[in-house]
């Protein structure tokens, strides 16, 4: 379904996980993010930009490489694809095919498409780095910590921020690379909000927001979130840890394994295991 739509974005959500596509039109080109999940929701998300895209050409921007956001890949041939260089070398990228397959077989659904991982085209290499394409200017900053191979994306002139697996409205952070590069990396979306003009952010997971109150709350809650695990793994406090668990909602064996990985993760990288 479409949560979000204006003249020139467009932003789907999946039934599953609140995962979310976006699709934005500039006057060079249309740009499709992380097109995702069930073959009809793809689908809907292709009849779109047939409906939009007119002589422009298609890039896929790929926020990171976890197979709920590159499933759609192959739906949309001939498009040129930009993604990190984390992206490009990704050392898991037969798990991540595996994992679409299990996906598809756990729900007796025949793959619309060939399973593939993403062949960059256009490779971010460090923060800031530009893409100009006529009138439009991509702009590029590494957002480590969920995954190593995270990017956030300003697309100008729409003022458009594309966050991936970060800020979301509901979803606490998922640690699956580094607790340390996480908090880098919402420092690094302080400056964003300080040196861009912002005017809608979307999460890989979530409400899409036009609120710059709302932008700066989503940064301080994971922030805040990040200070209170460190500070109880430190002290070795089980019922903190056991509080900071119950606050990830949609409470299921997913979150209870997140949670872990979480308390795991911080546990090696601050206190050396």
């Amino acid at each position: 379904m479409i949560q979000f739509q204006n003249e020139s974005i467009a932003v789907f959500q999946s039934a599953l996980f609140q995962t979310t596509c976006t699709v934005a039109v500039t006057e060079d080109l249309v740009i499709v993010v992380d097109p995702n999940w069930l073959p009809h929701e793809i689908e809907e998300i292709k009849e779109h930009v047939a409906c939009v895209q007119g002589d422009r050409e298609v890039y896929l921007l790929f926020t990171h490489g976890d197979f709920d956001h590159i499933i759609g890949y192959h739906a949309f041939p001939g498009a040129k694809v930009i993604g990190s260089k984390g992206l490009q070398e990704h050392p898991q990228k037969e798990q991540k095919l595996e994992l679409i397959q299990q996906f598809y077989n756990e729900y007796y659904i025949e793959p619309p498409y060939k399973i593939g991982f993403p062949e960059v085209d256009f490779v971010i290499r460090e923060d800031g780095e530009q893409l100009v394409l006529g009138e439009t200017t991509l702009t590029f900053y590494l957002a480590q910590g969920h995954t190593h191979d995270g990017l956030y994306t300003l697309v100008e002139p729409l003022g458009l921020w594309i966050a991936g697996d970060y800020l979301s409205d509901f979803e606490l952070p998922f640690i699956y690379y580094s607790a340390k590069a996480y908090e880098e990396t919402l420092r690094k979306a302080e400056l964003v909000l300080l040196n861009h003009r912002v005017s809608l952010l979307v999460p890989g997971h979530g409400q899409a927001t036009d609120s710059q109150e709302e932008m700066g709350r989503r940064i301080q809650l994971s922030q805040d979130y990040l200070r209170r695990l460190i500070a109880a793994v430190m002290q070795e406090d089980a019922v903190q840890l056991n509080g900071l668990e119950k606050e990830m909602p949609f409470s299921s064996n997913f979150t209870k394994d997140c949670h872990k990985d979480n308390v795991e993760i911080v546990r090696k990288e601050y206190f050396g295991g």
